[in-house]
């Protein structure tokens, strides 16, 4: 039995995974932590991460990128692995789960679902062929209008995946408003739209002489990232310290 500790466990996602692990016989809820609880919960929840004293395997985060600080203090102090879901990092924070990476196992994916992480492999492939081919790139992200991180992770990943793939030669734009030239040939344009309820939807847009060629990923509900957070969260309990992503996780699944 895994037992695991859902950070931020009030919001939408939260929520979701904490329902996902009541129903798998492989899990178990040890506790939850939120600045916000009604009592509603079957399971201890603390508002403040240092007060939580509940023995666990692993560490879920869906929360907000102003307490994944703290977080990843409470999980190198407990040698608690955790599942990093939490997008909108900056630089320092980056650096920060890299150096903890070096004293417990954290997994840090900017997508869980499955779908995402195929695409990103395809991409690479694509890259390759198109881009020395002239084919334009750009990176469309639509989100709910209560989304704070624009562009997603998720569209950044996707367009790191490409620009990786081509030795890093690539700029990144992000507003072209105050911009009057000719688009460069060696940019990814990465556009993001807040709106409704959207839960997710990217798409890689190549873009040549009279052919263009799209790669898409529609979300329809955040049972995707839920499933995919719960397998890393099974994936991660127990593994040494280091960085991992949702490539290991996969791998290990397919065997």
């Amino acid at each position: 039995m895994v037992r695991i500790i859902m950070h931020g466990c009030n919001g939408k996602m939260g929520q979701v995974i904490s329902g996902m692990i009541a129903e798998d016989s492989e899990l178990e809820m040890a506790a939850g932590i939120d600045p916000r609880d009604d009592g509603h919960n079957p399971y201890p929840v603390f508002s403040d991460i240092t007060q939580c004293d509940v023995e666990a395997d692993c560490l879920i985060d869906f929360s907000t990128a102003s307490v994944v600080d703290r977080m990843i203090d409470y999980c190198v102090e407990k040698r608690l692995p955790c599942v990093l879901c939490t997008t909108g990092l900056s630089k320092e924070q980056l650096a920060k789960v890299e150096d903890a990476s070096k004293k417990i196992a954290i997994l840090r994916s900017a997508n869980m679902s499955l779908g995402i992480n195929l695409l990103l492999k395809l991409l690479k492939k694509a890259s390759n062929v198109l881009a020395p081919a002239g084919f334009d790139i750009e990176v469309l992200e639509k989100h709910h209008n209560l989304k704070l991180d624009a562009p997603s992770g998720t569209a950044l990943a996707l367009a790191d995946s490409i620009n990786e793939e081509l030795g890093g030669a690539y700029e990144y734009v992000f507003d072209r408003s105050g911009r009057r030239q000719q688009r460069p040939e060696k940019e990814i344009g990465i556009s993001a739209v807040r709106g409704g309820t959207i839960v997710g939807e990217h798409d890689v847009i190549f873009a040549g002489t009279d052919e263009v060629v799209t790669f898409s990923h529609t979300a329809y509900s955040k049972a995707v990232f839920g499933r995919g957070a719960v397998q890393a969260a099974k994936f991660l309990a127990g593994r040494p310290a280091g960085l991992y992503d949702m490539s290991n996780v996969i791998e290990d699944v397919l065997g």
